[in-house]
């Protein structure tokens, strides 16, 4: 049994701070907010904050509110209860996750912990080993293999403990490193409850066979022996299966299909392409169509491999339609 399990259900619970997806900038972390007064108006402060339609206070009320009550039940069972989030590009998942915290942290006043598993990737010049050594599609961040899952595993493990002042990783995406030290969160612990999101939480190895053919452009031309998705598929049967066996409750945001993930990400772009427009920034950081097609071919594989089989594997599944929208809830209860 790992450090992380064993703390997990020796844990103490000690009301301390809260990491801040909510208001998150990278400074030190203030105690727990006393409750609002009403779910109201938790919900129009964080979509003032998040720059969300009013619409999404409906979305909230009726799926993700009621989330929030369960999640809170959950953690009283244990002393830290982790929450994985899954979903792709574009699929809300950040947002999901720090509503939560918002609505843990003040209505229920959980001490809460927002991760992100972007924040736990390989330094650049990590990455630049590891596309000498094994494959060169290595160096684009995003896929298993390319996160420190030694360095995540042991966040998860320190916010189990009553510690004060908890290093909390932080990426940079503009520079594809990590942010120095000094930029990184500092949070007190324990944590009543951990919530951890990103784009292949909970992901299941492929069969051998479903590796044997390239799927794609990208693959078809840069890895035609297949030694890059295979590498990918060893990580996730080994440290992968290892941290997300520690997950207590995995939500999903299931895409109706793989286009739409292509079809979200480019939103993204164009609305970063807008705003560095807006304040006159180079766009040298925003990618043309040619670019985000090579880009978003690092993740289909395992996209459609998780649209397929985590939906009978999460314990709730939140169906999406090409507009974000949600049009319904499944259960497959505590497994």
């Amino acid at each position: 049994m790992n450090n992380l399990m064993i703390n997990l259900k020796a844990n103490k619970k000690v009301i301390g701070h809260t990491s801040d997806a909510y208001y998150r900038q990278g400074q030190f972390k203030g105690p727990a907010m006393e409750p609002v007064k009403s779910e109201q108006a938790l919900l129009k402060s964080f979509c003032a904050s998040q720059g969300l339609p009013d619409h999404y206070i409906s979305t909230a009320e009726s799926y993700f509110l009621p989330l929030a009550e369960e999640i809170n039940e959950l953690s009283k069972q244990k002393p830290t209860l982790l929450v994985g989030i899954n979903g792709c590009q574009g699929g809300g998942k950040s947002t999901l996750a720090a509503l939560l915290e918002a609505a843990l942290t003040e209505i229920y006043g959980k001490t809460v912990a927002n991760l992100s598993i972007d924040d736990f990737y390989h330094t650049q010049s990590y990455r630049k080993e590891l596309a000498a050594k094994i494959h060169p599609l290595f160096q684009t961040r995003g896929v298993p293999g390319t996160h420190d899952i030694e360095l995540l595993q042991h966040t998860l493990s320190t916010l189990t403990l009553n510690q004060k002042n908890i290093a909390i990783p932080r990426f940079n995406k503009a520079s594809d490193d990590r942010h120095s030290q000094k930029n990184w969160d500092r949070i007190n612990g324990p944590a009543d409850i951990i919530v951890l999101e990103g784009w292949c939480i909970g992901v299941t190895k492929q069969t051998s066979a479903a590796l044997l053919k390239p799927i794609n452009t990208l693959e078809q031309k840069e890895d035609p022996q297949g030694i890059w998705r295979n590498k990918i598929n060893m990580h996730i049967d080994d440290e992968y299966t290892s941290l997300f066996s520690n997950i207590d409750h995995l939500l999903m945001l299931k895409a109706p299909s793989f286009q739409c993930v292509y079809d979200w990400r480019q939103n993204q772009e164009d609305k970063l392409r807008q705003a560095n427009t807006e304040a006159r920034n180079n766009n040298s950081g925003v990618m043309d169509n040619t670019e985000l097609t090579r880009f978003i071919e690092h993740y289909q594989r395992l996209t459609e491999h998780m649209l397929c089989f985590l939906p009978q594997q999460a314990n709730v599944v939140f169906e999406l339609n090409i507009q974000h929208q949600i049009i319904g809830r499944k259960d497959n209860g505590n497994q």
